[in-house]
């Protein structure tokens, strides 16, 4: 065999090599998507490229106010915060959130809620047994998720409880574009 012609297999096998990599990286670990729409404005816009860790939730279980990507449908993802965790309560009250009745705090929604009108809320009234399924906790194996811009957004209020068997991963990572790149904290 020449010496170019052995030069030529091992760039293809690097090329292969390197090929199977990214494809059990994207497979199994992390993955690109496109925030599509107004439901988690301002923190997301509109075609943000994110990564969504696909792996975190094999070794941990989600947090609340975590970012998620889940399967909406058999052709769309959606991406929501996580506000209630199983075995909790929710409800929100004049733009409050309580879980099992304690008020809590979210932090991502102030600056939102400062620009509005003293008559507008930004969360309708709601309790966990008024949305679909009518738990009176949330079961074990699903979390409730909101998205951020409450009076834009499908999320749980309408498609119920999301099933962690849906949920793809984490996300918290923009990437493009490159002026709004960062890290994304509660």
């Amino acid at each position: 065999m020449t010496e170019r012609k052995r030069e030529w297999i091992d760039w293809v096998k690097a090329l292969l090599i390197a090929f199977g990599i990214a494809f059990i990286v994207r497979t199994f670990f992390f993955a690109p998507i496109v925030v599509d729409g107004p439901s988690m404005m301002p923190t997301l816009h509109d075609g943000d490229q994110m990564i969504v860790n696909k792996f975190i939730y094999d070794i941990q279980e989600p947090e609340r106010f975590d970012i998620v990507v889940f399967h909406a449908s058999d052709k769309k993802d959606f991406i929501k915060r996580v506000i209630g965790l199983p075995g909790e309560h929710v409800a929100v009250k004049d733009d409050n959130l309580y879980i099992d009745g304690d008020k809590r705090k979210e932090p991502f929604l102030q600056e939102r809620k400062e620009d509005m009108h003293s008559y507008q809320t930004l969360t309708g009234d709601f309790q966990l047994e008024d949305l679909p399924g009518g738990y009176e906790t949330i079961p074990d194996g699903y979390v409730l998720v909101l998205g951020d811009n409450r009076n834009n957004s499908t999320d749980s209020r309408m498609l119920g409880l999301v099933s962690m068997d849906r949920v793809v991963g984490q996300t918290s990572f923009i990437y493009w574009p490159l002026d709004r790149m960062r890290i994304i904290h509660d």
